[in-house]
């Protein structure tokens, strides 16, 4: 089978697996006469249970598939051995050319919801209603197959989102151009970073004129030019009418680009016509309440332990800098990590500041032993005002939390300068 053979293989591959999407859309849209001509999306009490052992996940897929052959109820709306509820009774409506944010911490369900949106899992109770075209960008490299070329990936992922070679065709130059891969649009995707991937994948996402546009927290794996790039595009798309569900962690960026909230913990979800408020309720979740003053919510895992975390200061003035300082003891090395630091303000939800150390390129590698690591903020332009610092730091590409320190401090002064905030990593060896 030569090259183009095997391309048109998979294209074929691609369209039977599309034919049986469609055919489950239908399913999951029985009841869609029965909401609003303007609704895009509608989750109605859905929930989704998983299990924690691989052994017994196995056993009860079999036992499920057995049921179901002899016309029995495959699903049991009551937990097994082992199992629990990922999502539990989440409902919300999503109305065309409206834009939803979902927040909350890791592991409760964010990226479950938009899979089970997009059609890739099926609820355990529960209907989901979806109105139009569906582009998305959950996982890095979904989609993708690793042997074929960023060229040859176009074709087969806007087949997925259910465009023709002829639509590709005339489209596929503002896709490269947006994807801005350079020399690598013919090297097998099985050499792409994880940005080019999100790169590639979020070029076609947003390529295929979608009418609902699902996007997770990979767009964090970019560059920041390229991710004002893809925020610009999804503004665009939103005054074209295309509904957006948003996943992030960054609150500038939900405040931003979202209309309306969902905050998910531990599987519950609870919906806000407010942003500003769902963004307080997800900021107290984190929150003591009987501390009013250092709050530190993750110091560590059974791998890594932080301690002696200190700020050389609590009082500033306009223009000063402050540094936070602490040591850690590893068994293992952490690459790439990414810091988090934001100033919010303490009488009102929002940020005056927040960066990433990506956003300054800064390459920070958490290496096994005894270190010290000190992270510093200058020419901080606040005025008069009470704020608390906030930082967190996560392992590759935030798929673990492993730390989370913050601390009420006060600006005292007025700004009449202006400039830029600078970011820096200082970390050393014992």
């Amino acid at each position: 089978m030569n090259e183009n053979e095997s391309f048109d293989f998979f294209v074929c591959l691609v369209n039977f697996v599309r034919g049986i999407k469609q055919k489950k859309e239908i399913v999951m849209n029985d009841f869609e006469s029965s909401i609003s001509s303007d609704a895009a999306v509608r989750v109605e009490h859905v929930s989704k249970k998983y299990c924690k052992s691989l052994r017994r996940s196995m056993f009860y897929g079999i036992q499920d598939i057995m049921r179901n052959s002899v016309g029995l109820p495959a699903r049991s709306e009551k937990l097994r051995k082992d199992e629990f509820w990922a999502l539990d009774d989440v409902s919300f409506d999503l109305k065309k050319g409206e834009t939803l944010g979902i927040i909350g911490p890791n592991g409760s369900g964010k990226t479950t919801l938009l899979k089970m949106i997009n059609g890739i899992f099926w609820p355990d109770k529960g209907k989901i209603t979806v109105k139009g075209r569906v582009g998305a960008l959950i996982e890095v490299g979904a989609g993708f197959h690793p042997l074929l070329s960023g060229r040859d990936n176009i074709y087969v992922n806007a087949a997925i989102l259910g465009m023709n070679k002829r639509e590709v065709d005339k489209k596929f130059d503002a896709i490269v151009a947006f994807a801005d891969i350079g020399d690598f649009l013919d090297t097998p995707v099985k050499y792409y970073s994880s940005g080019m991937f999100v790169r590639l994948g979020f070029a076609v996402a947003v390529h295929c004129e979608p009418d609902i546009l699902l996007v997770d927290e990979v767009l964090a794996v970019g560059d920041t030019g390229f991710q004002n790039k893809c925020f610009n595009k999804i503004g665009e798309l939103k005054k074209n009418g295309t509904t957006t569900i948003l996943v992030s962690h960054n609150m500038h960026v939900i405040s931003t680009f979202t209309g309306e909230v969902v905050f998910l913990n531990k599987g519950r979800a609870e919906y806000f016509n407010s942003v500003a408020e769902g963004v307080k309720e997800y900021t107290k979740s984190f929150v003591n309440e009987e501390d009013l003053g250092i709050e530190k919510i993750c110091s560590g895992n059974d791998k890594i332990k932080f301690h002696e975390i200190d700020i050389n200061k609590r009082i500033f003035s306009p223009g000063e800098s402050f540094s936070i300082a602490m040591n850690y003891e590893s068994l293992v090395d952490y690459a790439e990590t990414d810091i988090d630091i934001a100033i919010l303000s303490s009488n009102e939800p929002g940020f005056y500041f927040q960066a990433t150390n990506k956003a300054y390129n800064k390459k920070v590698d958490l290496k096994k032993g005894k270190h010290a690591l000190k992270i510093k903020i200058e020419n901080i332009l606040i005025n008069n005002s009470m704020a608390k610092i906030m930082l967190a730091i996560w392992s590759q590409n935030r798929s673990e939390l492993l730390f989370w320190w913050r601390i009420p401090v006060e600006f005292k002064g007025i700004n009449y300068s202006t400039g830029k905030n600078f970011l820096s990593v200082i970390y050393e060896g014992e």
